[in-house]
């Protein structure tokens, strides 16, 4: 194995940037949750057959990479996968522990430039993670998957020294970085850090030119406010906001509020964006606990995008017939996750993109 080359220059000064969902994928990452985790009290048992559900959408269109402990763990993954039919082409096992499953929290952030001929070239930035405000202790596998990950595919790598969520943030692909007051202003990341100094991290350390906020997080969202159950972008100049319709729903007034910073956001160049409304599942509960259920946890991949659903057959309809009419080039597959979201949370929250160089 190569030795790991630390950059000391930022990702923006070198000419890096983060690319959007939708740039072509190498690979999607996972780390396989441990039995042992605190992410799925006593429903681990129904959480391989989703997790092997999403898998077999993405396998045929980019590899799909897993982390897990060890060999013992990739022989059960590989048996688990097999006997819920996703085949095992195209799917790859890393030795890489972890102590949660949401990769995309804690996995690493790929940026791009273009190198000598026009060739592209890809780094890592290794954001610190401290489980969610140091909700979730122990953490320390979690926070050197990133690392390991750049030692295993001999790729360089950033250091910011300052605590970001792959979650928390969403890019349109022409510069501009959406985010929400409620998360990464919260005094459990990194409470010296004033709006202005984390702006120009996140310009710096993702190559962005411009960041736009947004406020609170939607109910049963233990993040504090993560904008990938809240709105996301489909495109440079369209974000898609989840709106609910019921007064009397906890949701109704932070979406609500949500809705109006929307329409009073800029892009990079100073435009309005395109706001594109789609439903909440309404209430999906386990055990009496709110749950954050959400389709705009969608996820892009080669050629397709994944919505997660929840058997609310009206709404689950509306939402991804609504998406696929802004995204005609490709396939909106719906996926249900209602085992996977007493986890607190969806496709994106587990997966983390590599794109293509």
């Amino acid at each position: 194995m190569a030795k790991l080359k630390v950059l000391d220059k930022s990702p923006a000064a070198l000419g890096y940037s983060f690319p959007p969902e939708w740039h072509p994928h190498r690979a999607t990452w996972f780390s396989w949750p441990r039995p042992e985790g605190i992410s799925f009290p006593d429903k681990y048992h129904s959480v391989p057959e989703n997790l092997a559900r999403i898998m077999r959408e993405i396998a045929p269109r980019e590899r799909v990479e897993i982390n897990v402990p060890n060999g013992n763990y990739e022989r059960i993954v590989r048996e688990q996968l097999a006997g819920h039919g996703c085949p095992l082409k195209n799917i790859f096992f890393h030795h890489i522990k972890t102590n949660e499953s949401w990769c995309r929290d804690h996995g690493p952030a790929f940026v791009l430039r273009k190198g000598r001929a026009g060739k592209r070239e890809a780094a890592i930035v290794d954001w610190g993670f401290n489980a969610w405000g140091g909700k979730y202790p122990p953490y320390d596998d979690d926070d050197a998957v990133p690392t390991r990950i750049a030692e295993e595919l001999g790729l360089p790598v950033f250091y910011p020294g300052i605590v970001m969520e792959g979650g928390a943030v969403d890019f349109n692909g022409a510069g501009t970085v959406l985010t929400t007051t409620s998360c990464l202003l919260n005094k459990n990341r990194n409470p010296k850090l004033s709006k202005k100094q984390v702006e120009q991290y996140l310009k710096d350390y993702y190559g962005q030119k411009h960041v736009a906020w947004l406020g609170e997080g939607i109910e049963g969202d233990d993040t504090d406010g993560h904008v990938d159950d809240l709105a996301r972008f489909i495109n440079p100049t369209t974000i898609v906001t989840a709106v609910e319709d019921d007064p009397k729903d906890e949701n109704y007034k932070i979406l609500k509020d949500n809705r109006r910073r929307l329409d009073l956001l800029r892009d990079q160049d100073g435009r309005p964006f395109q706001i594109v409304e789609i439903p909440m599942p309404g209430t999906v509960e386990h055990d009496g606990q709110r749950l954050p259920a959400t389709y705009v946890n969608f996820y892009f991949i080669n050629g397709a995008l994944l919505v997660p659903t929840y058997r609310n057959k009206k709404a689950d309809r509306r939402a991804i017939e609504t998406l696929q009419g802004h995204l005609p080039e490709h396939q909106v597959i719906g996926v249900d996750c209602v085992e996977l979201i007493w986890g607190l949370g969806a496709i994106h929250c587990l997966t983390q993109q590599q794109p293509r160089w």
